[in-house]
């Protein structure tokens, strides 16, 4: 079985969300079988940051879409958008 490379736009709710401790909280948030390759930054507009972020998971069906949901009930997440999906 492969892997899957995966990386993800994770907006805030506003400007002022601290990007440090929502990382903690992604990581917190991922399932045991995935992985955070890397954390990035992304200026959007007017102050806003999106938080990008860089996940290795098994290619199995559904655990992405398993992970995104997780992602976005976190409560400093508005949105969480896939930027990049490929098999490594």
């Amino acid at each position: 079985m492969g892997k899957v490379f995966m990386k993800l736009r994770v907006m805030p709710k506003d400007v002022d969300v601290n990007l440090e401790a929502l990382k903690e909280k992604v990581s917190a948030a991922k399932p045991d079988n995935v992985e955070i390759a890397d954390f990035g930054i992304q200026p959007i507009a007017f102050g806003l940051k999106a938080l990008l972020v860089a996940a290795v998971m098994p290619d199995e069906e559904g655990i992405g879409d398993r992970f995104i949901e997780k992602l976005q009930t976190i409560d400093d997440v508005e949105s969480v958008e896939i930027e990049a999906q490929e098999l490594v």
